[in-house]
Parts: C-alpha cells; structure tokens; sequence
C-alpha cells in the first residue's frame, strides 16, 4: 500500500507559524526510537518517509538521529526526491546538559554541522529543566538536575532567531505556568509548544 503513495500528492495541513510566517506541516515524521537504531537504519527510514512525500522532520540532540537525518536530506535533494531546502521544515531540540544561556547558541551551531544545514525551521527547548552542562544521559540521574535560568536560555534562544540559525523558536513538554513564564520575558515568543505523545 505504502508504494501506492509514492509520487502521488496529498495536502498536509499547515500552521504559520508567529513572529516568522515559515509553514509549517502538522504532519512531521520523528526520528526518535526506544530502543535506538542505527544509524542507516534511521536514514533508510527518512528516505521512505521522504518517497511519501514527508516534508517535516522532528529530531534532537539527544535522539542521536541528527546526522542520519543531515545524509538522508542531501541524498533527497542530490537525487531529486525533493527539489529545494525550501520544500523541508526541520525541527530539532536544545537537550537539558545544553540549556545554559553560554551553551544555547554553539550547541545549535552543532546541530546545524551534524544535519549539514545552514539553519533551522524550528528550535525548541526540549525540556523545562537544566542538567550539569555536559550532561547528555537520559533519564538525567537527580544530582545532575540545576536550577533552570530561564530568562537567560530564552534570550540565546531569541539570540539564535536573530542571528539566522532558526526560522523559528519555541519550547517542548513546558505547563501553562512555565509557557506563561517564558511568555512575560520574551521579546520573541514561542512559535510552538510541542508536547509528547502518549
């Protein structure tokens, strides 16, 4: 069935997103996996995704799946599965170890080398909490958990907008309480608030 799909065109659902006006498909493909996969794997699986025509891409540092992600992408526009960046959204995650106002900004700057794009369509704080910086494991073992400045991780996040690495910023698995916040400090709001399926 999923064959059938291939080259045909269907319309996905768009959401313009504030302070940016960039579309965004409300129908992404993730590139999160329990257990994790391989790296081929995980490109073998996002050309798929591309030959039916996905167009959003949602990964995270922490998911390890950046790079594979980064190979898949240019081997769609190399071989035509996709005619132009401007046709993608990708969207990745700040980890906890990273969400340090000093961090923000070098550690999208990682991202962007490991999916070998010049910017992001969306950048979200993956979590409402700060790790010891360096910190990448999961869960996070409580006595590497530190006081989050949120006020200082928001303005490098509106830092990274500004300078042109992200279309967009916004924040993942935040309450109301902690969005309203975000929400009295910044100069650029969240875009988003992406929340975890269950």
């Amino acid at each position: 069935m999923a064959s059938s799909l291939v080259g045909t065109s269907f319309n996905v659902p768009e959401y313009v997103l504030p302070c940016s006006g960039k579309r965004m498909p409300l129908l992404g493909f993730g590139t999160a996996a329990s257990p994790p996969v391989g790296s081929e794997t995980t490109k073998t699986a996002i050309l798929e995704a591309l030959k039916l025509r996905y167009r959003h891409f949602d990964t995270a540092a922490k998911y390890g799946s950046e790079q594979p992600l980064g190979e898949a992408l240019a081997e769609a526009l190399w071989k035509g599965l996709v005619e132009s960046r401007d046709e993608l959204f990708v969207t990745s995650k700040l980890w906890c170890g990273d969400a340090h106002k000093h961090l923000v900004v070098p550690a999208l700057k990682r991202t962007l080398q490991n999916l070998k794009l010049e910017y992001l369509d969306l950048f979200l704080i993956h979590w409402p909490v700060s790790a010891k910086p360096g910190t990448y494991e999961f869960p996070i073992r409580e006595e590497n958990f530190v006081p989050m400045d949120f006020n200082g991780v928001w303005a490098a996040m509106e830092d990274c907008q500004r300078l042109g690495l992200t279309k967009a910023i916004g924040v993942s698995n935040f309450s109301s309480k902690k969005l309203r916040d975000i929400l009295t400090i910044a100069k650029i709001p969240p875009a988003v608030n992406q929340s975890a399926g269950v």
